[in-house]
Order: structure tokens, then sequence, then C-alpha cells
């Protein structure tokens, strides 16, 4: 009877998981293949102001994933508006569907690549106290010439790329969703390896060690970040 029940219960499950991600691909063909196509890839010949995320490198989780979706990238920092907020369009249980199909779609085995680079990156030897204060001087010396001071997005070289008409965009880290394993990962390997069009947000890892680029990631996480994550 137990070995029945258990039959019938995995199989529920497993009807649900599939009837969730057929559902998700349908709201992903109608909402969000115009810009991130069938592979998750954006036309690379698409003319906006930034072009949509490559979907099988971005660095976000499911839960993240959620919230972009629901709440728009400007509400966690993007100063381009391009990934708009579809809470008003799609309830709940729709936009975890789609998010469900984007993570198993395109990149499935994201978890154990984050895991992965992690695992060999150098280890910490030093204190959170000694961290924040090496993060601090590189940030105030290459982070905020984009970021802002404040992480705001409004540093000197945004107000120089507006002249030369070569705009760039830095996130507004006081509203970012990464969590700071993900901050220096992000600033080790550069946005491009994450799934940006441009290459904006530069790589860091031949200039600083593993170890400040954890530095500076404590630093924002814990000085500059604001919102709930």
């Amino acid at each position: 009877m137990k070995i029945f029940l258990f039959f019938i219960v995995s199989s529920i499950l497993l009807f649900s998981n599939e009837t969730k991600l057929e559902y998700g691909k349908k709201i992903y063909y109608k909402t969000c293949v115009s810009c991130h196509g069938e592979k998750g890839i954006s036309n690379p010949q698409m003319r906006l102001v930034v072009n949509p995320r490559n979907l099988s490198k971005t660095i976000l989780n499911k839960e993240q994933a959620v919230k972009i979706i629901a709440n728009g990238a400007h509400f966690y920092g993007a100063h381009a508006d391009i990934m708009p907020s579809f809470k008003s369009v799609y309830d709940k249980k729709e936009i975890e569907a789609v998010a469900e199909y984007i993570v198993k779609t395109f990149r499935p085995n994201q978890e154990k690549r984050i895991y992965q680079l992690l695992e060999q990156s150098q280890k910490l030897n030093f204190s959170e106290k000694e961290m924040l204060e090496i993060g601090e001087k590189i940030y105030k010396k290459k982070c905020s010439l984009c970021h802002g001071k404040q992480g705001e997005g409004d540093g000197t070289f945004v107000k120089a790329s507006k002249k030369n008409k070569d705009m760039i965009y830095p996130y507004n880290l006081q509203r970012t969703l990464l969590s700071e394993e993900q901050i220096f990962l992000y600033a080790k390997y550069g946005g491009k390896f994450w799934g940006t069009y441009k290459n904006d947000m530069p790589s860091w890892k031949k200039k600083y060690s593993d170890v400040e680029l954890k530095s500076v990631a404590k630093y924002v996480s814990k000085k500059i970040v604001k919102i709930d994550r």
C-alpha cells in the first residue's frame, strides 16, 4: 500500500513539474522570445540602448530571476529600463513558471558552475574588518569611477561617456540583487562572461587577487547595498 501511494505521489509531482515547464515555455514564447530569442541569446543586431542578456550565461538564480521578471531590471539597479516589470501582466505562479523554464532550459548546470568557480578561488586570510578596509580603498579608487562614490551608478566615467556619446550604464549597486559571492564572481570575470552583450563591466582578475576582489564584494554588500535581498 505504501509503495502504491509513493508511486501515485511521485507521478503527480512529476506531472506537475512537467506542466509547470510547459506553462513557462508558453509564456516565454509569447512574451520573452522577441528579445531573448529561442535559445536565450538576444539578436546582436537589435538596436536597443542595452541589448537583452544572454540567459544561458546570466549569474542570476531562479529566485532572483523571479524578482527581475516581476519588478523589472530598473527596480534592481539597471539604469536602462529595457527589461520591464511584468507583475501587472502575469501573476506569481506564471512568473515562477517562466523563471523555471529559463533556468532549466538555458542554464541547467549554472549552480554547479558557480560552485566550482567559488571553490577554485583563493581562500580568505583576513578578518572582516581588514577586508572592508581593503575593499573600500579599491572601490573608491576604481569602482567609484563608474558606479559612483555611493554606488548609485553616477561616477565620473558615466558623465564623460555622455559627452563622448558612448554611453555606459553602470548599475546602481545600492539596489543590486547579487549576493556577496555573486558580486565577487561578477567583478572577477566581468559582465560579458555573465551574459551582457557589451564589456562595460570588465574582468578585474588580472589586476586584483581573489582576496582583494572578495574584499570589494564584501564592502559593496555590507556598506553600499540598501535593499533586502
